[in-house]
């Protein structure tokens, strides 16, 4: 087990902790750069589609597991990122920009959703932004000036100042990049006052209101915040796709980047890129084993899914912390092995007077 001996407030800031933290990164940053030389321009197109996810995760992650705000329509933050990039670089706007401005778009458009949604919490809010997913949709469809309608807008490659990603490599470098910078990002901002703020309101909106905290501010700028990384990764995904219609980004997008964040692990940045990395593995594992059943099973429109629907039911009733709570459960098994306690990760069944007057 490993004990931590800390004699400055400057190891609290370090991102790596000790040296096993940098020894395992160091190298998953260098499997990362090598990758395009070590798999297929298949699986090299997966992992691209895995740090797209990745970086709409950590917006949602910072809505739903940081700051307890649940969104069933963030599908429509993603469809206004990657419109807004698809109509810029149309317009010759260089790719940096046209990024920037796709998150800073996603972001107003998130402070629109928020302000009406901070009077409603729980199922309700789930419901206000399912509606607010479907207005997106529609609006989508039907301004066909910009957008092309249900009949589709074309993407060509990102350019910025005379050089082209128009390659799958040069393009998986672009989103290394700029999630490995979103990453730190979110790191760094929780573990600012922005940050602590985010986290006490998810625990107890009474108790953080006692401390100062303006709950609406926060409330509107996690929304922000998560919009605007939502539209980033749309930005990336309509240079991924090179094609978007209006039917990429409804309600089942939507639970798909919800999925992704539960089954990963609620309130770990290491759950986004464990729940990405399963939401774009699941179909492949699903081709594999859909040989080897029934044909009336293996063929059914619906088997998708069910097994979606079926994975997420399973991991809230038997884990809710999701792979990276169990990569934790393991760890700390094996740290502490004979002296493992069974119930140390067991949820937390008491409240407090307050919320228990809600």
């Amino acid at each position: 087990m490993r004990f931590l001996f800390k004699t400055g407030y400057e190891q609290d800031l370090r991102l790596a902790k000790h040296d096993g933290h940098r020894f395992w990164y160091g190298l998953l940053g260098l499997l990362l750069l090598a990758a395009p030389w070590l798999l297929s321009e298949y699986l090299l197109a997966q992992l691209t589609f895995i740090l797209i996810y990745s970086v709409v995760g950590l917006g949602l992650m910072m809505l739903a597991g940081f700051t307890g705000l649940f969104s069933i329509g963030h599908a429509a933050f993603l469809g206004v990122g990657a419109y807004t990039q698809a109509v810029l670089t149309q317009m010759g706007w260089p790719f940096p920009a046209a990024m920037a401005m796709a998150g800073l778009l996603s972001a107003a458009v998130g402070v629109v959703v928020g302000l009406p949604a901070l009077r409603v919490k729980g199922i309700y809010l789930g419901i206000a932004t399912l509606s607010f997913g479907f207005i997106v949709e529609e609006v989508f469809a039907r301004w066909e000036s910009v957008t092309g309608g249900n009949t589709g807008k074309t993407v060509g490659a990102p350019q910025m100042w005379g050089w082209a990603a128009d390659t799958g490599a040069s393009f998986y470098f672009v989103c290394l990049v700029v999630t490995v910078v979103a990453t730190l990002a979110c790191l760094n901002l929780l573990r600012s006052p922005t940050g602590r703020a985010f986290v006490a309101i998810r625990d107890s909106e009474i108790s953080a209101q006692s401390m100062g905290i303006h709950l609406a501010y926060y409330k509107t700028l996690s929304f922000a915040i998560s919009a605007a990384l939502a539209g980033i990764g749309g930005a990336l995904y309509a240079h991924q796709i090179r094609f978007l219609t209006p039917d990429q980004f409804n309600i089942i997008q939507s639970i798909d980047l919800l999925l992704m964040v539960v089954i990963g692990g609620l309130g770990f940045i290491h759950g986004v890129f464990l729940g990405a990395t399963f939401l774009i593995g699941l179909p492949q594992a699903i081709s594999v084993v859909k040989d080897f059943l029934p044909e009336a099973i293996g063929n059914a429109p619906g088997l998708k899914a069910v097994v979606y629907g079926a994975v997420l039911v399973a991991f809230v009733l038997f884990e809710p912390m999701g792979l990276y709570g169990r990569w934790l459960k393991i760890r700390t098994y094996l740290q502490l092995f004979p002296f493992y306690r069974k119930g140390m990760f067991k949820r937390q069944k008491s409240f407090q007077k307050s919320d228990r007057l809600k």
